[in-house]
């Protein structure tokens, strides 16, 4: 590992970054550069730092880098993120500490050449042909380049590991680090799982490798960071994100999404209408006594022939300021066969009058099959209708199994998804308990539907023309 000299220690260094920056120095940072340093004393050459989000983790290794520079200002370190960005961030972060740390004045070089936001080389007698800091992602070139210590930061996140094939692909990659990497140098990963067949599952691809994990709450639910991260504070993060991201980001548990179930019995049933009321000149549309603040339909089309393919499912959602959400409506759209209008015309009328009915402000139209063409076909029936709702054209870059995990399953874990007595009616509970992520054959339309409106983002009202009335209940 990089050697040592007659220099501060690493948590000294740290110490006396933070208290130019009017900084604390908590425990738990102070347990990380423990660690980092015992570490480098070790000679441990392969490390995994595992800490839940928000810890602070990559602004510790930051202060490690510039550290391990000021010990040895001939050190080269490379920096690998999931992108690009993510690793120009770090090094960045670094490049600032050397400008402004006071153990740090003997590296700032006396000419500005090579101290970029992507690569810097600090003043040192060695002459290199690699910088002392470099920025790459983990798509990048780094053949011919060569360091000492090498940081693999966030190289996993959810956009690289959902599927097998990504998942080899990372590791593929990962494996340059080994020809890149100096005899006696070292390698950090630091980062948090993303799936169950984690990278960072020592018996797997970091076999052999030191490392230290540090879950929010240890096992008796006490915080490692509690001036931060007190109780009240944590649960209201599981809340919010749901029993599934919660687990692996912040308890570092990589749960599988197998492990994912839709229970209807935690969707809040409720019986009453939207209440539609206009005081000092304007409307207000509120649910179960609570105002309402945004609210829309999520349309997934199909060609809605019966018992025939996938079906074509309008969803209906509001929420209200305190994020709760409403399943208001679901509405398996279908079409008669004998009829003389045309069946992408019989639906677009149905999805209309449901629009004017429930007093919609958009109605979002998933274009990835065949729902190309009828956002216009939407937009003259809701005319003819007299519906105030405006059509937006909607394409899904995630897959179906994470868009459906990703809105529903943080909402039912906090009760925030309540469903009006009507969906009970329907298939949807059915359809809701027999889901698995991965199931295959199983009727997932209406969950879709779901997820798609309850993701979206609200969208104001359009303009109407002359002598026109608009309904906006959902205030400024």
């Amino acid at each position: 590992m990089i050697s040592s000299g007659a220099r501060a220690d690493f948590l000294e260094f740290l110490w006396i970054w933070n208290h130019q920056q009017n900084l604390n120095t908590p425990g738990l940072h102070r347990r990380l550069a423990r660690w980092l340093q015992a570490r480098q004393v070790g000679e441990d050459h392969r490390l995994l730092l595992m800490a839940f989000r928000g810890s602070g983790k990559s602004t510790i290794v930051g202060l490690f880098c510039a550290w391990c520079l000021h010990r040895r200002p001939e050190s080269r370190i490379l920096v690998l993120a999931a992108d690009q960005w993510l690793a120009i961030r770090m090094v960045a972060n670094v490049r600032r500490i050397i400008e402004k740390h006071p153990l740090c004045e003997a590296l700032r070089p006396d000419t500005p050449d090579a101290w970029a936001m992507d690569r810097f080389t600090v003043a040192r007698d060695a002459v290199l042909r690699d910088p002392s800091m470099l920025a790459q992602g983990i798509g990048g070139n780094i053949t011919g380049a060569r360091a000492e210590l090498i940081i693999c930061d966030d190289v996993e996140v959810a956009g690289n590991c959902d599927t097998p094939g990504k998942r080899e692909e990372l590791r593929e990659r990962l494996t340059e680090c080994e020809f890149v990497l100096v005899p006696g140098g070292s390698i950090l990963f630091v980062g948090t799982p993303h799936t169950a067949e984690t990278l960072y599952d020592t018996s797997g691809f970091l076999t052999g490798y030191r490392r230290l994990v540090v879950p929010v709450m240890d096992s008796l639910g006490r915080s490692a960071w509690p001036e931060r991260f007190p109780r009240t504070e944590i649960e209201a993060l599981r809340t919010r994100t749901g029993p599934r991201h919660f687990t692996r980001q912040m308890l570092l548990q990589p749960v599988s999404d197998e492990a994912a179930r839709l229970d209807p019995r935690a969707l809040v049933r409720y019986a009453e209408e939207p209440d539609y009321r206009e005081a000092g000149g304007r409307a207000q549309l509120s649910l179960l006594g609570r105002r309402l603040v945004s609210g829309g339909g999520f349309w997934d089309p199909a060609y809605g022939k019966p018992g025939v393919g996938d079906d074509s499912v309008l969803a209906v959602t509001f929420t209200d300021g305190e994020g709760n959400h409403y399943l208001h409506r679901l509405a398996w759209l279908t079409h008669d066969p004998n009829s003389a209008t045309d069946p992408a015309t019989q639906q677009c009328e149905a999805v209309a009058r449901i629009a004017r009915d429930l007093l919609l402000p958009v109605i979002r139209v998933e274009t990835n099959g065949i729902g190309k063409f009828l956002p216009a076909l939407l937009r003259q029936a809701l005319s003819r209708a007299n519906a105030a709702c405006a059509v937006v054209e909607h394409a899904s870059h995630r897959s179906k199994v994470e868009r459906i995990l990703a809105a529903l399953d943080p909402a039912l874990a906090a009760r925030r998804l309540h469903a009006h007595e009507s969906v009970f009616g329907t298939r949807f509970p059915a359809e809701m308990a027999a889901w698995r992520p991965d199931a295959t054959g199983v009727k997932d339309d209406a969950l879709d539907a779901l997820a798609g409106a309850m993701l979206a983002e609200p969208v104001r009202l359009p303009v109407l023309p002359p002598g026109q009335r608009l309904a906006n209940w959902r205030g400024a």
